[in-house]
């Protein structure tokens, strides 16, 4: 059966929630293998910022249904929360990879902003691997690690909506506007189908916590050839207090290894952040004025 470029408004927008109760926000469904099962449960994704302290809410539909929802669990790092609809069964999203995208991709974005339900617009994959800085209600300041960036237009109320592919599958969850032209999703992806996952079965994700802000940088061919890594994650800003400043990391350090493990993007330092390194020593490498330099942090539960 062919797919058509209409295709991601009809089946994504009616398994993306258009407005809740609590704040004038959309939110969006489930993945993989699990998606029916879930679907069938009544679980929903939306961003973590969107429910806030909220236990209740009432989700509503583009079909006119509308279902009292329980927050069950969020994750402020990863800007991710599940709620359960009161409902008999909704609707899967059919969900992708974001890690299978690549710069350039067309995507869409669908949801309620500004009142507005059901809207879509579309445009393509500007960047990967960005962090985004953010704050929480008591001001302390969180960033939400490798997320997509997208020039498809996203406003106030599009948080919690579903970014999706061509196909009309679930590639990212709607979390921020950075700018004109700069719209920013949380990947749904392995590290955080494993979140959600955590999020569904204990309502919280314990996660060990560095402190830094960054992105994928190539390093230098001379420089490469040097110390042996390709790229590495560029410290862009660092968290005050945090362990990264503790360890003395520099805004400027190219962190390439953690604990033996070959780190190039965004995404590989935050799948190493599990609740196992919580309070371990980690051996770290960065690149420093074109030098290799061996550091040792021990990562803090975010709190």
């Amino acid at each position: 059966m062919g797919v058509t470029p209409a295709d991601p408004y009809g089946s994504a927008a009616r398994s993306t929630i258009q407005g809740t109760t609590r704040a004038p926000t959309d939110n969006d469904p489930y993945f993989k293998a699990m998606q029916q099962e879930w679907a069938e449960k009544g679980f929903l994704v939306t961003s973590a910022h969107v429910v806030a302290q909220s236990r209740t809410a009432t989700a509503a539909f583009i079909d006119g249904s509308e279902y009292e929802l329980d927050v069950v669990g969020a994750d402020a790092l990863s800007d991710l929360a599940i709620g359960r609809a009161r409902a008999a069964t909704l609707q899967p999203i059919e969900v992708g990879d974001a890690d299978n995208l690549r710069v350039g991709q067309l995507v869409v974005a669908i949801g309620n902003p500004m009142g507005f339900s059901g809207s879509v617009t579309s445009g393509v994959v500007s960047g990967l691997g960005r962090s985004l800085a953010t704050a929480d209600g008591n001001g302390h300041r969180r960033f939400v690690e490798d997320v997509i960036q997208t020039d498809a237009a996203l406003n106030p109320g599009n948080s919690g909506g579903a970014l999706a592919d061509w196909q009309a599958r679930l590639v990212g969850v709607n979390t921020a506007v950075a700018g004109m032209g700069l719209g920013l999703a949380v990947p749904i992806n392995g590290t955080t189908q494993a979140i959600l996952a955590a999020l569904m079965r204990n309502g919280r994700v314990r996660r060990a916590f560095l402190g830094i802000a960054g992105g994928t940088r190539a390093l230098a061919p001379a420089v490469a050839q040097r110390t042996g890594f390709k790229a590495g994650v560029e410290v862009q800003e660092i968290v005050s207090d945090s362990p990264a400043a503790a360890a003395r990391l520099r805004s400027g350090d190219l962190i390439v290894e953690v604990d033996g493990a070959a780190v190039s993007k965004a995404g590989d330092l935050q799948r190493l952040m599990v609740e196992t390194r919580i309070g371990s020593k980690l051996s770290i490498r960065i690149v420093r004025e074109d030098r290799l330099v061996a550091l040792e942090v021990v990562p803090a539960e975010l709190k």
